[in-house]
Protein backbone atom coordinates (compact mmCIF):
# COMPACT_ATOMS: atom_id res chain seq x y z
CA UNK A 1 0.00 0.00 0.00
CA UNK A 2 2.67 2.45 0.94
CA UNK A 3 4.55 1.20 -2.37
CA UNK A 4 1.28 2.49 -4.48
CA UNK A 5 1.59 5.78 -2.31
CA UNK A 6 4.58 6.69 -3.22
CA UNK A 7 3.95 6.09 -6.94
CA UNK A 8 0.41 8.14 -7.05
CA UNK A 9 2.44 10.84 -5.35
CA UNK A 10 5.38 11.21 -8.14
CA UNK A 11 2.72 10.69 -10.75
CA UNK A 12 0.86 13.55 -9.07
CA UNK A 13 4.26 15.97 -8.09
CA UNK A 14 5.07 15.28 -12.00
CA UNK A 15 1.79 16.16 -13.47
CA UNK A 16 1.30 19.58 -10.92
CA UNK A 17 4.84 20.53 -12.25
CA UNK A 18 3.37 20.33 -16.17
CA UNK A 19 0.27 22.36 -15.31
CA UNK A 20 2.19 24.93 -13.16
CA UNK A 21 4.66 25.13 -15.92
CA UNK A 22 2.05 25.63 -18.58
CA UNK A 23 0.14 27.96 -16.59
CA UNK A 24 3.05 30.47 -15.85
CA UNK A 25 4.67 30.43 -19.30
CA UNK A 26 1.40 30.61 -21.21
CA UNK A 27 2.77 27.66 -23.32
CA UNK A 28 3.00 24.19 -23.52
CA UNK A 29 5.64 22.16 -21.51
CA UNK A 30 7.53 21.15 -24.06
CA UNK A 31 7.48 23.86 -26.80
CA UNK A 32 8.12 22.95 -30.69
CA UNK A 33 11.34 25.03 -30.56
CA UNK A 34 12.48 22.48 -27.94
CA UNK A 35 12.17 19.34 -30.33
CA UNK A 36 15.90 18.29 -30.77
CA UNK A 37 16.88 18.13 -34.27
CA UNK A 38 14.17 21.26 -35.01
CA UNK A 39 16.15 24.27 -36.43
CA UNK A 40 19.47 23.18 -34.90
CA UNK A 41 23.10 22.50 -35.75
CA UNK A 42 23.33 19.37 -38.19
CA UNK A 43 20.90 16.88 -36.76
CA UNK A 44 20.26 18.24 -33.53
CA UNK A 45 22.54 15.71 -31.75
CA UNK A 46 23.35 17.85 -28.91
CA UNK A 47 19.86 18.97 -28.04
CA UNK A 48 18.34 16.98 -25.05
CA UNK A 49 14.85 16.78 -25.29
CA UNK A 50 11.56 15.94 -27.18
CA UNK A 51 11.90 14.71 -30.46
CA UNK A 52 9.09 14.43 -33.27
CA UNK A 53 7.80 10.81 -33.70
CA UNK A 54 8.10 9.93 -29.53
CA UNK A 55 5.97 11.02 -26.75
CA UNK A 56 8.16 14.09 -24.91
CA UNK A 57 9.50 11.95 -22.28
CA UNK A 58 10.16 9.18 -24.77
CA UNK A 59 11.67 11.67 -26.66
CA UNK A 60 13.92 12.66 -24.22
CA UNK A 61 15.28 9.61 -23.87
CA UNK A 62 15.93 8.93 -27.33
CA UNK A 63 17.98 12.03 -27.51
CA UNK A 64 20.35 11.11 -24.69
CA UNK A 65 20.91 7.30 -26.07
CA UNK A 66 21.45 9.01 -29.54
CA UNK A 67 24.00 10.76 -28.02
CA UNK A 68 25.64 8.28 -26.04
CA UNK A 69 25.54 6.14 -29.26
CA UNK A 70 27.20 8.37 -31.39
CA UNK A 71 30.11 9.24 -28.27
CA UNK A 72 30.91 5.64 -28.57
CA UNK A 73 31.37 5.34 -32.21
CA UNK A 74 33.25 8.31 -32.27
CA UNK A 75 35.57 6.15 -29.95
CA UNK A 76 35.89 3.47 -32.48
CA UNK A 77 36.00 5.08 -35.58
CA UNK A 78 38.43 4.42 -38.28
CA UNK A 79 39.81 0.92 -35.90
CA UNK A 80 41.10 -1.98 -37.88
CA UNK A 81 40.21 -5.69 -36.64
CA UNK A 82 43.33 -6.25 -35.22
CA UNK A 83 43.02 -3.54 -32.86
CA UNK A 84 39.29 -4.14 -32.25
CA UNK A 85 40.53 -7.85 -31.57
CA UNK A 86 43.11 -6.73 -29.28
CA UNK A 87 43.39 -7.80 -25.58
CA UNK A 88 45.43 -6.19 -23.28
CA UNK A 89 45.68 -8.84 -20.73
CA UNK A 90 44.07 -12.60 -20.22
CA UNK A 91 41.87 -10.80 -17.97
CA UNK A 92 40.47 -7.75 -20.09
CA UNK A 93 37.51 -7.77 -22.98
CA UNK A 94 38.19 -6.80 -26.03
CA UNK A 95 37.10 -3.67 -28.10
CA UNK A 96 34.96 -5.89 -30.44
CA UNK A 97 33.48 -7.78 -27.57
CA UNK A 98 32.44 -4.55 -25.58
CA UNK A 99 30.60 -3.45 -29.15
CA UNK A 100 28.80 -6.83 -29.08
CA UNK A 101 28.06 -6.67 -25.12
CA UNK A 102 25.96 -3.16 -25.72
CA UNK A 103 24.02 -4.59 -28.35
CA UNK A 104 23.25 -7.65 -26.66
CA UNK A 105 22.25 -5.71 -23.38
CA UNK A 106 19.75 -3.81 -25.45
CA UNK A 107 18.50 -6.79 -26.83
CA UNK A 108 17.92 -7.96 -23.65
CA UNK A 109 15.89 -4.72 -22.62
CA UNK A 110 14.11 -5.16 -25.39
CA UNK A 111 12.94 -8.62 -24.34
CA UNK A 112 12.26 -7.12 -20.72
CA UNK A 113 10.47 -3.72 -21.28
CA UNK A 114 8.87 -4.79 -24.48
CA UNK A 115 7.68 -8.48 -24.10
CA UNK A 116 7.86 -8.77 -19.93
CA UNK A 117 11.07 -11.12 -20.56
CA UNK A 118 13.60 -11.80 -17.28
CA UNK A 119 16.25 -13.74 -20.38
CA UNK A 120 16.97 -14.07 -23.68
CA UNK A 121 14.68 -16.30 -25.63
CA UNK A 122 15.71 -19.44 -25.95
CA UNK A 123 16.54 -19.11 -29.85
CA UNK A 124 18.62 -16.34 -29.14
CA UNK A 125 21.16 -17.81 -26.17
CA UNK A 126 23.59 -18.66 -28.46
CA UNK A 127 23.72 -15.84 -30.39
CA UNK A 128 23.73 -12.99 -26.86
CA UNK A 129 25.02 -15.12 -24.09
CA UNK A 130 28.78 -14.89 -24.89
CA UNK A 131 28.57 -11.23 -25.11
CA UNK A 132 26.78 -10.56 -22.62
CA UNK A 133 28.24 -12.17 -19.92
CA UNK A 134 31.80 -11.92 -21.63
CA UNK A 135 34.69 -13.39 -19.95
CA UNK A 136 36.59 -16.61 -21.39
CA UNK A 137 33.52 -17.39 -23.47
CA UNK A 138 33.75 -14.26 -25.00
CA UNK A 139 37.30 -13.98 -25.20
CA UNK A 140 37.33 -17.39 -27.31
CA UNK A 141 34.55 -16.67 -29.41
CA UNK A 142 34.02 -12.92 -30.47
CA UNK A 143 36.90 -12.07 -32.59
CA UNK A 144 38.09 -11.99 -36.35
CA UNK A 145 35.37 -8.96 -37.57
CA UNK A 146 35.80 -5.80 -38.92
CA UNK A 147 34.33 -2.20 -37.64
CA UNK A 148 31.41 -2.40 -39.68
CA UNK A 149 30.18 -6.22 -38.44
CA UNK A 150 30.05 -4.36 -35.12
CA UNK A 151 28.25 -1.48 -36.58
CA UNK A 152 25.78 -2.95 -38.00
CA UNK A 153 24.31 -5.13 -35.36
CA UNK A 154 24.39 -1.94 -33.19
CA UNK A 155 22.18 -0.32 -35.99
CA UNK A 156 19.95 -2.22 -36.50
CA UNK A 157 19.93 -3.31 -32.59
CA UNK A 158 18.91 0.78 -31.91
CA UNK A 159 16.67 0.75 -35.05
CA UNK A 160 14.20 -2.06 -33.45
CA UNK A 161 14.15 0.27 -30.44
CA UNK A 162 13.27 2.95 -31.88
CA UNK A 163 10.73 1.62 -33.64
CA UNK A 164 9.03 0.00 -30.76
CA UNK A 165 9.56 3.07 -28.39
CA UNK A 166 7.56 5.01 -31.39
CA UNK A 167 4.36 3.04 -29.79
CA UNK A 168 4.99 3.76 -26.68
CA UNK A 169 3.86 6.63 -24.63
CA UNK A 170 5.47 8.35 -21.35
CA UNK A 171 2.78 6.62 -19.37
CA UNK A 172 4.35 3.50 -19.89
CA UNK A 173 7.94 4.62 -19.50
CA UNK A 174 7.12 5.67 -15.94
CA UNK A 175 4.93 2.21 -15.70
CA UNK A 176 7.24 0.62 -12.32
CA UNK A 177 8.18 -2.54 -12.03
CA UNK A 178 8.30 -3.34 -8.71
CA UNK A 179 10.87 -6.18 -8.04
CA UNK A 180 13.76 -5.44 -10.75
CA UNK A 181 17.04 -4.07 -9.61
CA UNK A 182 17.71 -6.15 -6.30
CA UNK A 183 14.32 -6.33 -5.59
CA UNK A 184 13.64 -2.70 -5.62
CA UNK A 185 11.18 -1.09 -7.91
CA UNK A 186 12.29 0.89 -10.96
CA UNK A 187 10.61 2.16 -14.32
CA UNK A 188 11.19 1.59 -17.36
CA UNK A 189 12.64 5.19 -17.78
CA UNK A 190 15.21 4.02 -15.41
CA UNK A 191 16.05 0.64 -17.60
CA UNK A 192 16.65 2.71 -20.55
CA UNK A 193 18.41 5.10 -18.92
CA UNK A 194 20.79 2.22 -17.36
CA UNK A 195 21.21 1.47 -21.11
CA UNK A 196 22.77 4.77 -21.59
CA UNK A 197 25.31 4.67 -18.87
CA UNK A 198 25.90 1.50 -19.19
CA UNK A 199 27.28 2.73 -22.99
CA UNK A 200 29.10 5.17 -20.94
CA UNK A 201 30.58 2.40 -18.55
CA UNK A 202 32.20 0.89 -21.66
CA UNK A 203 33.68 3.97 -23.61
CA UNK A 204 35.66 4.80 -21.12
CA UNK A 205 36.94 1.19 -20.65
CA UNK A 206 37.04 1.56 -24.86
CA UNK A 207 39.03 4.55 -24.84
CA UNK A 208 41.09 3.47 -21.84
CA UNK A 209 42.28 -0.32 -24.31
CA UNK A 210 42.81 2.19 -27.54
CA UNK A 211 45.33 4.57 -25.52
CA UNK A 212 46.87 0.75 -24.85
CA UNK A 213 46.95 -0.57 -28.45
CA UNK A 214 50.37 -1.74 -29.69
CA UNK A 215 51.87 1.89 -31.26
CA UNK A 216 49.28 3.90 -29.40
CA UNK A 217 50.59 6.80 -27.12
CA UNK A 218 48.30 5.59 -24.00
CA UNK A 219 47.02 8.31 -22.19
CA UNK A 220 43.14 7.40 -21.86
Amino acid sequence: MKQASTVTSRRSFIKTTAAITTGVTGMTAFPAMALAGDRYVGDGLHIIGPKEGFSPQVGTLVSMMNWMRDTVLRSVKGMKQEELDYLHDPKSNTIGAMLLHLAATEVFYQGNTFEGLNDFKETERATWNPAMELGDEGRKVIKGHDLDYYVNILTKTREKTLAELRKRDDKWLMTVDPKFFGGQPTNNYCKWFHVVEHESNHNGQIKWIKGRLPGGKGGE
